[in-house]
């Protein structure tokens, strides 16, 4: 018998990959069909604007050369943006870039990491990544159930994880929730909030960085630029914590992480907001939208707040979204439970509303 190549650690042999959302050129390929349409990764519809583009462009001209590692001018331009000294900020490769920087930074091998469940897909690979123990108390009609997180902690608990909005399922948390549940818990448990979707929920949630952080030293926000920004491809995430935490994250950031276009573009791209806030209420109306017309056909959706709609379909999940696909509309199933929706393009999302309410696929 042939000899394994290497010796994998055991934590890693029985890990699943990350499966991302199926392309429309491989939907095309495997159903024989073309113009298909993807929804299934939660991307902005929108390509970025000409000044960001731009910007991305010029920096291309010196990628001969490494980037600035500490993406020290975004930092500062962060700090500024959100109100905190720059010491608070880290940057890394998107936010699960960073989610990955903090299991290395605490988890140890038997350590527990609570998270609701589902959500993010990424969270107990980064945790059984570093041997450690995934602790998932089930949402409870698609949110999370604040007291069961808070009953999940023990003495071995190393992170809380908690997106907000929660993908798949795109309820979202108070601050008030949160600080409920900070109260509760040990101070030396670093809790994550993560805040990929921040800017399609509603404001009245509150702000993690101004209403939780000056109180709450393990307190770590995560937020990117792959999805109200449209910079998906280029991979810019950042945290806001206590500047302690910080200088622990950045001991592990990958040399170079957050490449020379990656930082152009997020920065031009922070100068840009007032001009991309107009295409953000564009996405938030069409997911209202979309909401909508769901609900008038008899569909019991839980609270939109980011920018996707999530559908429990429950038995039926995976022929539904095979049947979608077949029409060339991809989407992203959750097996026994619901299908994602992004919000696309008004053409787009008429389009998946046209297939999915159509009989046969709607029939009950």
């Amino acid at each position: 018998m042939d000899m394994p190549i290497g010796r994998v650690r055991p934590s890693i042999q029985g890990l699943a990959a990350y499966r991302p959302g199926k392309g429309a050129a491989q939907a095309e390929r495997e159903h024989g069909i073309t113009n298909a349409i993807k929804l299934a990764s939660n991307e902005n519809p929108y390509a970025p604007l000409p000044a960001v583009t731009a910007a991305i462009q010029a920096a291309a001209n010196g990628v001969n050369r490494y980037g600035d590692h500490r993406a020290s001018a975004l930092r500062a331009a962060l700090a500024e943006r959100v109100g905190v000294d720059v010491e608070q900020v880290a940057v890394g490769c998107g936010s699960v870039g960073l989610l990955q920087q903090l299991c290395l930074t605490y988890v140890d091998g038997g350590d527990e990491v609570v998270f609701p469940w589902p959500s993010f897909e990424a969270y107990p690979i980064c945790t059984e990544m570093m041997g450690g123990v995934p602790v998932r108390p089930p949402l409870v009609d698609h949110a999370f159930d604040m007291a069961a997180i808070a009953d999940a902690v023990t003495e071995r608990t190393k992170l809380v994880l908690l997106a907000t909005p929660n993908n798949p399922t795109g309820t979202a948390i108070t601050t008030k929730d949160i600080a409920n549940l900070l109260t509760s818990i040990p101070n030396n448990i670093v809790v994550l909030i993560d805040e990929a979707y921040r800017e399609f929920a509603d404001p009245s949630l509150g702000d993690p960085v101004t209403d939780l952080l000056p109180e709450h030293r393990n307190l770590v926000i995560t937020r990117t630029f792959s999805k109200a920004y449209g910079l998906a491809g280029l991979r810019v995430g950042y945290a806001i914590s206590d500047a302690e935490i910080v200088r622990e994250l950045d001991k592990i950031l990958i040399p170079f992480a957050v490449n020379s276009l990656g930082q152009a573009g997020a920065l031009a791209a922070l100068d840009a907001f007032d001009e991309i806030k107009p295409k953000l209420d564009g996405i938030i109306g069409e997911r209202d939208r979309m909401v909508a017309a769901l609900t008038d056909d008899g569909w019991k959706l839980p609270p939109a707040e980011a920018n996707f709609v999530y559908i429990p379909t429950g038995e039926r999940t995976d022929d539904l979204y095979l049947d979608l696909e077949r029409a060339g509309v991809v989407t992203r199933p959750f097996s026994g439970d619901g299908i994602r929706v992004t919000v696309g393009s008004e053409e787009e999302n008429d389009r998946f509303l046209k297939s999915f309410l159509a009989p046969p696929l709607n029939e009950t």
